[in-house]
């Protein structure tokens, strides 16, 4: 399907049914449900107003009257009082929006068991029994007043039983995170713009997409290269290899977005633009997980940092794996070919107020601190949306330039081609990967991705290739090289995550933290705390409401809802940890979709604290109000007007200052162990390990998985170990030297093939 004809289709998702008909839970089970989501975020009403109804909160006028004061303290802009009580007044169960994302998110994207547990948890908090023993009421939880609800909720987060733990965590994230991007009244009164300011949709290639007719026996298509997948490895590989002369065929079982799509909202852009709708957990949800699951994979909702791999992690790779190539001029020429073609630079950045407090912040504390290189072709960009698709196309991730440099070169597209299986040759005694098996699905009749099936074509697919590139990311790849039956055992190990936890500074200055560039800086000082490359980096991190709020901590409905106004005055940072330790990516029984043991390890989280320390010293210094870190049982640092008028006047103590010190230790004492750290991850690595030996890894130097023949990977999930920055370079240099290297191997046996050209 052509760009044009995309253009003007009808809108591209429908939202689920209103109401509980549409649930994987029974009634009474779905009653229960949506009143764990209004004590979440519980409508507030003040004595005088309320009639008093056992779903709403109420508080006195007295306590009113504070909470307005203190945000005309704390806003530029406060709401007036009408829309103040609006905002109060909201629930989840008056919003159709928040019930259909919620049914889609529980229905669609939470695992079997998952669903199975919560529906074990809503039954038994409708028994007397039941109640008593989770609450330690007998009157079932959804008859409760509001107020003693979230006395449950909180008594939930300070259990001994873990499961109580990871209810209480789960429900909250879910809570505040759907109503944050469905609320009715949010961006109205808090000043956030969806839509990036002085917008203009940018110009595009016209992709043309193969398309298939219904029928009962499997499409067969014939190529050179088959890659599965369109990020930025399976990208810079159909670019080479099509430039190269050879057929090249890229799907990917996601779907394209024009710039006029972009950035999509938050409720729309998690269902189309993520994996798993954007709410995937660990299995024991110590960290959420953000992946890119669309045309263009995670170069479409990624931030534009482009930094290189550092000289510590090449010697790693290279002297203690084995893996030479790392320390080879050859591999800092992939490095410099990627970053050119992208126009990297940090010449032409200007930072917005979050990550200017970064950079100054360290200054003063003598931390390193500088400008990170952005993929924006050197053109200056401040799209605080990006992670919603860059609407501007300055972003030169793969939709914008390597997949129309493919297409150019003769490259061949599939989108909605979910590949099920690599299928294989073993006639000579050997596993010769000759092509893939997968299954198509069409958009509707309005062109959209939505909506039942039968309004859909889905046809069976079969590719013949001489070669095959897996390049469908870190937590997809293993899965379908399990499903093609190859037995390695590294295969979905040496999972790395880059774990985060975050500080949340709030300042007096309206400083609008969705505008502007989102990552521009970074402090390195505390990237080698173990003196073998492990540690953690600081850096600014997404500001768009659902993606940062809801990992704050949530305490009652009231200071949640308050927490939230504050977002103008806020930035957010975090401490990206380079782990050492790691976990396992492997196949749900039901669904056969990713699933993910991780949990961050003592070591790795001693050294995320460090960073959480550093960052929220950067804050202090640079003069915030409030200091808030994502550790449960935590309470803000709330700075006192009197230390900064008493610091005017005499010499700053800065962060020495014994008030602030005490906090600091408490955070240390308190720690970030789950469940009480809040931990998400966008960086997946390593879950098909590249090495020198078959029985240490799953590919070999050159990409090629040990023990086939014509079958490669090349993504991130390669990485002999965690990158330590941003992966996106790391991962488009490495798939550079892989497709260069088919190309040779190609070339050797099929005469008039072009060089690449570069």
């Amino acid at each position: 399907m052509a760009t044009t004809e995309i253009e003007a289709l009808a809108p591209l998702a429908t939202p689920l049914p209103d109401g509980p008909s549409e649930s994987p839970f029974s009634g009474l089970q779905w009653k229960t449900l949506m009143a764990i989501m209004d004590t979440v975020i519980p409508s507030i009403r003040r004595e005088t107003t309320t009639s008093n109804q056992i779903n709403q909160l109420t508080i006195s006028d007295v306590e009113y009257n504070q909470t307005v004061q203190q945000l005309k303290k704390t806003l530029v802009k406060a709401p007036t009082s009408e829309a103040l009580d609006e905002y109060l007044d909201e629930k989840p169960s008056d919003n159709p929006r928040f019930q259909a994302l919620l049914q889609r998110t529980l229905s669609t994207f939470a695992h079997a068991d998952a669903q199975q547990g919560l529906s074990l948890v809503l039954t038994t908090l409708n028994t007397r029994v039941g109640s008593l023993m989770l609450t330690g009421y007998a009157t079932p939880f959804q008859d409760q007043p509001v107020h003693v609800r979230q006395t449950i909720l909180e008594s939930w987060r300070v259990s001994y039983l873990p499961p109580l733990n990871a209810i209480h965590k789960q429900m909250t994230l879910v809570g505040k995170s759907i109503w944050l991007k469905t609320s009715p009244t949010y961006h109205r009164v808090s000043g956030y713009t969806p839509i990036p300011n002085h917008y203009k949709p940018g110009s595009h290639y016209e992709y043309e997409f193969l398309q298939f007719s219904a029928g009962l026996e499997p499409e067969e298509l014939e190529t050179d290269i088959v890659i599965v997948g369109s990020g930025c490895g399976g990208g810079v590989c159909a670019k080479n290899l099509a430039e190269a002369g050879h057929r090249v065929l890229v799907a990917d079982k996601s779907y394209y977005y024009p710039p006029e799509r972009l950035p999509m909202s938050e409720e729309q852009g998690g269902i189309h633009l993520f994996e798993n709708g954007g709410v995937e957990l660990t299995d024991d949800a110590s960290i959420g997980i953000i992946a890119g699951s669309t045309w263009g994979g995670g170069g479409t909702i990624n931030w534009s940092a482009s930094l290189q791999t550092q000289g510590f992690v090449r010697k790693e790779w290279a002297q203690d794996r084995g893996l030479t190539f790392f320390e080879t001029a050859e591999y800092q020429n992939c490095l410099d070919r990627v970053c050119h073609r992208m126009g990297v630079s940090a010449d032409h950045i200007h930072h917005n107020h979050g990550n200017e407090v970064l950079l100054e912040g360290s200054r003063k504390l003598g931390y390193h601190a500088k400008a990170v290189p952005q993929n924006t072709g050197g053109e200056r960009h401040e799209c605080g949306h990006c992670t919603l698709g860059c609407g501007a196309a300055q972003k030169q991730g793969p939709v914008v330039s390597w997949l129309p440099d493919a297409a150019k070169a003769g490259a061949k597209f599939v989108e909605g081609f979910k590949i099920d299986r690599v299928i294989f040759d073993n006639s000579n005694g050997k596993k010769k990967a000759v092509g893939v098996e997968g299954t198509w699905i069409s958009r509707n009749s309005n062109g959209g991705v939505d909506g039942p099936i039968s309004d859909r074509i889905v046809r069976k697919i079969i590719v013949k290739a001489k070669k095959v590139i897996i390049s469908c990311g870190t937590l997809w790849s293993p899965i379908v090289l399990l499903n093609s039956g190859l037995k390695n055992k590294h295969i979905g190990r040496n999972l790395y995550l880059h774990p985060v936890n975050l500080i949340a500074g709030v300042y007096k200055d309206d400083v609008r933290p969705w505008e502007g560039g989102i990552l521009t800086s970074v402090c390195s000082t505390f990237e080698n705390l173990d003196g073998h490359g492990h540690g953690v980096k600081l850096e600014a991190t997404c500001m768009l409401p659902s993606f940062f709020l809801p990992l704050m901590n949530w305490n009652n409905g009231l200071d949640y809802k308050m927490q939230a106004l504050k977002l103008r005055h806020t930035n957010g940072y975090i401490a990206i940890c380079r782990d050492r330790d790691t976990g396992r990516v492997y196949p749900d029984p039901t669904s056969g979709l990713p699933r993910f043991q991780y949990t961050p390890s003592a070591f790795d989280r001693a050294h995320i604290m460090e960073g959480l320390v550093a960052l929220a010293k950067i804050c202090y210094v640079t003069g915030a109000m409030e200091i808030h870190a994502t550790i449960q049982g935590l309470k803000p640092f709330i700075r006192d007007p009197d230390e900064i008028t008493t610091a005017e006047e005499q010499d700053d103590p800065g962060v020495t200052n014994p008030r602030f010190q005490e906090w600091l230790e408490e955070l240390r004492r308190i720690g970030n162990k789950p469940p009480t750290g809040t931990f998400a991850c966008a960086h997946q690595m390593g879950t098909n390990r590249m090495s020198v030996r078959p029985q240490d890894g799953v590919v070999d130097p050159k990409g090629k998985v040990w023990g086939t023949e014509g079958l490669y990977v090349s993504d991130a999930s390669i990485f002999p170990s965690a990158s330590g920055v941003n992966p996106m370079v790391t991962n488009m240099a490495i798939s550079d030297w892989i497709s260069r290297g088919i190309s040779k191997e190609l070339r050797s046996t099929t005469k008039n093939i072009v060089e690449p050209r570069l």
